[in-house]
């Protein structure tokens, strides 16, 4: 117990020492504008960026694109989830399908997103389904690559432990392997989570007539820089809230494992 709110505390001080740091830095940002160091054209007072950030919110500007870039994202993240943990699965168990879609596992990870975009466009235009194919394309191979590595770390007694109590075989991926590999897939959730947001932006600034990515552009190339900085901060608290609504989630549903952790760690 008191462990724990050791460590809750602890937590608590690292919180408040990174919002203090976030604060200086904005105190810096708007004492360097007042005093005209740099042009207030490209460099407006953070008190002016938040005052225009603050009006497109209540307005309902910024939270629909960022609606409807939400529906993009999370379409391709759900998709490459849907499809990939099951063929990471296959290819941490099978021999076969592993030596089958290795080489093309490896031929395209290297090719970053932004890459294919104009490709993809030629097939699917710059509608709804360019963003979510190249979201679900960036998002496939940290998912893939985490869930094959999960499996292949499975500790082999407790499958032959499984074998001996006469489990069949998909009661052993059902029972044993994918809770043991759960932690990994759940990294590789993690990773491609904030990686679907980056990609759905760029692709917003591509090929698209609405999202938070195309928001930001516009308001960038018609010189409307405060609200260009609006829909900055508004990627950065979205990325931020995601990311800790994901640590609940994953606090929440692998509670078992950190357990088990501490316990041999003991």
């Amino acid at each position: 117990m008191e462990t724990t709110r050791g460590q809750t505390k602890s937590r608590g001080l690292r919180g408040w020492k990174g919002a203090i740091f976030l604060l200086c830095l904005i105190g810096l940002w708007e004492m360097v504008a007042r005093l005209h160091l740099v042009s207030a054209l490209y460099f407006p007072p953070m008190s002016k960026n938040m005052g225009v950030f603050y009006r497109l919110t209540v307005d309902g500007t910024l939270p629909l694109q960022v609606l409807l870039s939400f529906g993009r994202m999370f379409g391709g993240y759900f998709l490459a989830i849907a499809l990939m943990v099951p063929l990471g699965l296959a290819m941490g168990l099978f021999r076969f399908c592993f030596n089958t879609f290795e080489p093309l596992v490896e031929s395209f990870r290297p090719l970053c997103p932004p890459a294919i975009i104009p490709v993809v466009m030629l097939f699917l235009g710059i509608g709804d389904s360019m963003k979510m194919f190249v979201v679900f394309y960036a998002c496939s191979f940290p998912i893939l690559l985490n869930t094959i590595d999960g499996v292949r770390n499975v500790d082999v007694v407790l499958v032959n432990t499984a074998r001996t109590f006469g489990l069949s075989r998909l009661a052993i991926i059902r029972k044993v392997v994918l809770p043991a590999a759960s932690p990994q897939i759940m990294s590789g959730l993690r990773i491609s989570l904030p990686i679907s947001l980056i990609v759905v932006i760029v692709s917003e600034m591509i090929g698209s007539t609405n999202g938070i990515g195309h928001f930001i552009l516009l308001n960038q190339r018609t010189f409307n820089v405060p609200e260009t900085y609006a829909g900055v901060i508004m990627v950065a608290m979205v990325g931020y809230l995601l990311n800790r609504l994901f640590l609940g989630f994953d606090r929440r549903f692998m509670h078992w494992h950190r357990g088990w952790s501490a316990e041999q760690a003991g």
